[in-house]
């Protein structure tokens, strides 16, 4: 499995982006039936401020890691970053369970806030999610299929830091954004 994984990690970037892609847009336009999900409204009401923090938890795993290799110390940048896919595994699966269940919270700020900050903000952390979404496959495809020394011979390092970038920027954001839905406004 490990040698087809490593001989077709484009090909399985794309069908992973893409279940994940559907997961997403398939909850946030309400296309899981309700019934199909236990409901905990104990859970469902802490969900968000769960991901602020698996969010806060997610940064500091990303910045460790890259801090890591910078210092090329291999082995806590592989479970900085493993740690990292983790937390975002459980942030997606708790955001989808609320979103399944709610749908997209509503902002209750004023207008000038909703338009000039907000959506912006909103825009860049969706954007920036779902590109990241291939780009994470990709690296963490590379890093799993292969032994450490064959990854310089590969595009990880290169693509790792967008990887980064990317999910650190989606992470503050969101964070932004959960200050915003549930605590300013």
């Amino acid at each position: 499995m490990q040698a087809y994984a490593r001989e077709h990690v484009g090909g399985l970037t794309a069908v992973l982006s893409a279940v994940s892609l559907a997961l997403v847009f398939g909850a946030v336009l309400g296309y899981v039936p309700k019934a199909m999900l236990p409901r905990l409204d104990p859970l469902v009401e802490l969900v968000p401020h769960l991901n602020a923090v698996i969010s806060a938890f997610a940064i500091v795993t990303i910045l460790r890691g890259v801090r890591a290799i910078r210092r090329r110390d291999i082995e806590t940048h592989r479970a900085s970053m493993l740690a990292s896919a983790g937390l975002f595994a459980l942030f997606l699966v708790l955001y989808l369970y609320r979103i399944s269940l709610e749908g997209p919270s509503e902002f209750g700020g004023p207008d000038v806030v909703y338009q000039y900050l907000y959506l912006p903000m909103l825009a860049i952390h969706i954007l920036f999610a779902i590109v990241a979404v291939p780009v994470v496959y990709y690296v963490l495809l590379l890093a799993t299929t292969r032994p450490t020394s064959a990854l310089p011979e590969t595009r990880h390092a290169r693509v790792g830091r967008v990887a980064a970038t990317l999910w650190l920027v989606s992470f503050a954001l969101g964070i932004c954004i959960w200050l915003m839905l549930h605590v300013l406004f």
